[in-house]
């Protein structure tokens, strides 16, 4: 039942990080007893969804066809009222590397396995944002951050994706050129796991002081006095946010609001919710459905039906924003999202 919110690494007076308990239970348990086709499948999503680009249209249509998602609900143990994300043309193969200039700071953006094939429109507003403030930014390859196989305790996959991605930024990462994250569960992959999985522990160590979520980065840019309130619109807007479990207990939610609040007259909230009660797979699987929605109905679901419909709903986790739509009907966006809308003269690609 343990949701890996990894809040009780934080707020437990002993710190026990229940999260790296679970995921390293699973693992062993599952070299004895071997692991189910679902979780198998949860575990390389993002691998089953690089395969299947060229057949995405055809993937989308399994899904959304009351018989073939039936079928897929009862071979599967899928909940049945849990609505099943879409897949995109990769956001890789619609972003293009811009020469670097001289001039503003340089950033690399990882495309994980989330934005690049799910929410891709997120990825687009991200380059878009960050190209209008200035900065140059560059991309490698997406790669899989590992997040689903550790949730599902495939630690040597996932150990792989660690070693992978440190031998693959390492070098090209530092304080002058960080790595920003779209997807909170993706990055602090980066900062929280690496150091504990790669072979290479202190290279991880290393990379892991210069990968933010793109919210922190932009926070400290403001702090420096390097972003101005001047560079957005000044159209009266109202915001709650909804803040990722991992930032909650890894990061600072100050730092969405904080750039969230950079548009002039935008007024924004902190909403006082815990987990959303998704916890990526969890909330799909059957036998844990009701438990999620119960989660979500503690405190988020109540205080989004209590926002009135022009209030915009920020939510930087992609597992959360499903499960408002799932739990609420109501729309939410990321924070990068919100702010590129209210930037002016955005460079767009």
């Amino acid at each position: 039942m343990c949701l890996s919110c990894k809040a009780c690494a934080t707020e437990c007076p002993s710190s026990v990080d229940i999260a790296t308990y679970k995921a390293e239970f699973s693992y062993q348990y599952q070299k004895t007893h071997g692991s189910s086709i679902r979780s198998t499948l949860f575990a390389y999503v993002g691998k089953i969804n690089q395969l299947a680009q060229p057949i995405r249209g055809l993937q989308n249509l399994f899904f959304e066809t009351v018989l073939t998602r039936s079928i897929l609900n009862k071979s599967l143990g899928i909940a049945k009222k849990r609505a099943l994300p879409k897949l995109e043309k990769s956001l890789y193969k619609t972003l293009k590397n811009n020469v670097l200039t001289q001039y503003g700071k340089s950033v690399y953006l990882y495309l994980d396995e989330f934005s690049n094939y799910n929410e891709t429109q997120i990825g687009k507003d991200a380059v878009s944002l960050l190209e209008g403030l200035g900065y140059n930014v560059k991309f490698l390859r997406p790669t899989e951050s590992g997040r689903t196989y550790i949730s599902k305790g495939f630690l040597d996959q996932a150990k792989a994706c660690a070693d992978r991605n440190v031998e693959l930024y390492s070098d090209i990462i530092s304080e002058n050129i960080p790595l920003l994250g779209i997807e909170p569960s993706a990055i602090y992959t980066f900062t929280d796991e690496y150091p504990k999985l790669c072979s290479s522990p202190e290279k991880a160590k290393e990379l892991a002081q210069f990968c933010y979520p793109i919210e922190t980065f932009l926070a400290k840019e403001l702090k420096k006095g390097i972003l101005k309130e001047d560079q957005f619109h000044t159209e009266t807007k109202e915001i709650k946010i909804h803040t990722h479990c991992y930032q909650k207990a890894l990061g600072q939610p100050s730092d969405t609001f904080n750039v969230l609040n950079l548009p002039k007259n935008y007024t924004v909230r902190l909403l006082n919710t815990g987990c959303c009660g998704m916890a990526g797979s969890f909330g799909y699987e059957k036998e844990h459905y009701e438990i999620s929605m119960k989660v979500g109905e503690e405190r988020l679901f109540p205080s989004i039906r209590n926002t009135p419909q022009d209030v915009i709903i920020a939510a930087n986790g992609t597992s959360c924003r499903h499960q408002i739509k799932d739990g609420t009907q109501r729309e939410s966006h990321h924070p990068i999202s919100i702010l590129n809308a209210a930037l002016i003269k955005k460079t767009a690609r």
